[in-house]
């Protein structure tokens, strides 16, 4: 199961990469260095979780640093992404997008709320660019991605000393993830590259 973790992580970074090169002529300095430092963020978080699982299974060490900073990482990275696909699709390239460092919070309402506009965002964007480039069909896919994301979030929150939960876990987690990759590819397939924003 330790393994199994470690492939929504690599389903996202493809998908990041694969947006980053996708969006780079699309976005501002700002937007840009907000999307890919926040998916940056997102994949190290993953990696983390996933390597702390890896290596509790192996009987080598608790490791709990590297669980428990998974959570925080995670949703700023969500946040910042979002809020630079929101800059590139709203903000003019020449326009100046302003970047505030928020304090640190102790409590976990914050991550939340980060964590789901975030990725709310990213979604709604690459939904808005599935319906300029006509391909509609798509949107319902990066919406159910949602949904999954969602739902991992929420089965997190449950006992997860039981191994089915464990496992169900995984199972939304992959297919969201796995949602989001191929919504990804077909973007990158339909002309995502050589789109230009200002046409609608």
């Amino acid at each position: 199961m330790a393994l199994c973790d470690f492939i929504p992580v690599v389903f996202f970074a493809v998908a990041a990469v694969l947006l980053q090169r996708d969006l780079y002529n699309k976005m501002s300095k700002g937007a840009f260095a907000l999307f890919a430092g926040g998916t940056i963020f997102i994949i190290f978080a993953g990696s983390s979780k996933a390597l702390y699982k890896l290596l509790y299974a192996l009987g080598i060490c608790d490791f709990e640093a590297l669980n428990t900073l998974m959570f925080p990482v995670q949703s700023m990275g969500f946040m910042l992404a979002g809020i630079g696909m929101i800059a590139m699709l709203f903000f003019r390239q020449k326009e100046k997008v302003l970047a505030v460092a928020p304090p640190v919070f102790k409590g976990t309402m914050i991550f939340v709320v980060f964590m789901i506009a975030g990725l709310g965002m990213m979604d709604l964007s690459l939904c808005r660019l599935s319906r300029k480039l006509k391909k509609h069909w798509l949107i319902p896919v990066f919406i159910l991605s949602f949904i999954m994301c969602l739902g991992m979030g929420y089965l997190s929150s449950k006992d997860f000393d039981k191994a089915i939960m464990n496992w169900i876990a995984e199972g939304v987690n992959i297919l969201g993830q796995g949602l989001f990759l191929f919504g990804t590819i077909k973007l990158h397939k339909a002309g995502l590259a050589e789109l230009k924003l200002k046409e609608e």
